[in-house]
């Protein structure tokens, strides 16, 4: 299969909004991404404090180490300029923090998943809270919720961890013209994500893949390197591109690993890796 896509330097700046040809998707840092589609820019999950800002979070692998690990790519003012609408996939920390509440204006629409996390937002001041459900239409382009699982089996068995994992959700895009893109969010594999990627074959795929760890629990709370593999063979024509490394202290699959991995298994075709700051045009 020939790919069709293409690297730009971080430091190219792209006009997003003059953008309505192609699907641009611009990884911003942990799982923030800023997405240009059918001429719409989108913010994904915004986590927008300066390094070290936050603790770790408690009873993970690393909790010693201060969040986010590494610097945004960008000013803040860069990374929200254009957007025209925000979506918080759930409301952990490090998908929409304090930051993102104090800079992104109150006024934006913003999706959420449910009414919980609405009402959540809403008492932080946002006066556009839209809630997502089987297709919405917001400026010629459908976005339609899909599920997830925040880890485990045996992790959601335990009520008190249960609750702190929640809810969370993906999002499938569509308009015409365009390619299907399908946001997984934070899941583990599951039968969600296959019945997705069945059901709206999606061209681009964008998978949380930094492996976060719980303290005495197998397993991740999110997707790792083999469900990048499990991605590639079960969506043969789709692009996989990984995200949710090298930013927060649970998370144990490195790009760097990843890359050497995907390369090992022959998957590099179709798998993209992109540093923060980058822009993937598809």
């Amino acid at each position: 299969m020939k790919t069709n896509f293409s690297l730009a330097d971080k430091t190219s700046n792209l006009n997003f909004k003059n953008n309505t040809n192609q699907v641009l998707i611009q990884q911003i840092r942990n799982a923030t991404l800023k997405i240009s589609y059918a001429g719409t820019i989108f913010l994904i999950d915004p986590m927008l404090a300066p390094k070290g800002a936050y603790p770790g979070f408690e009873e993970t692998y690393r909790s010693e180490l201060r969040n986010p690990l590494i610097d945004l790519p960008a000013s803040i003012s860069e990374i929200i300029k254009g957007v025209d609408a925000i979506i918080v996939t759930h409301t952990h920390l490090d998908h929409w923090d304090d930051a993102a509440q104090e800079f992104i204006p109150k006024h934006f629409p913003l999706f959420v998943q449910n009414e919980q996390d609405a009402k959540l937002i809403q008492s932080q001041g946002f006066t556009n809270i839209r809630i997502l459900d089987n297709n919405i239409l917001f400026n010629d382009i459908h976005l339609t919720k899909v599920g997830g699982q925040h880890g485990t089996d045996s992790m959601y068995a335990v009520p008190d961890l249960a609750n702190r994992l929640g809810d969370t959700m993906g999002v499938v895009f569509h308009a015409k013209g365009f390619k299907t893109l399908y946001i997984a969010g934070d899941t583990v594999w599951c039968d969600e994500t296959t019945r997705v990627i069945s059901n709206y074959k999606p061209e681009i795929i964008v998978l949380n893949t930094g492996y976060a760890r719980l303290k005495n629990f197998d397993g991740s709370i999110i997707m790792g390197k083999d469900d990048v593999k499990h991605a590639y063979q079960t969506a043969s024509n789709a692009i996989i591109i990984a995200t949710h490394m090298d930013a927060v202290n649970h998370a144990m699959l490195t790009r760097k690993k990843l890359r050497e991995y995907i390369t090992k298994e022959g998957i590099n075709d179709r798998v993209l890796v992109p540093n923060d700051g980058e822009t993937i045009k598809l």
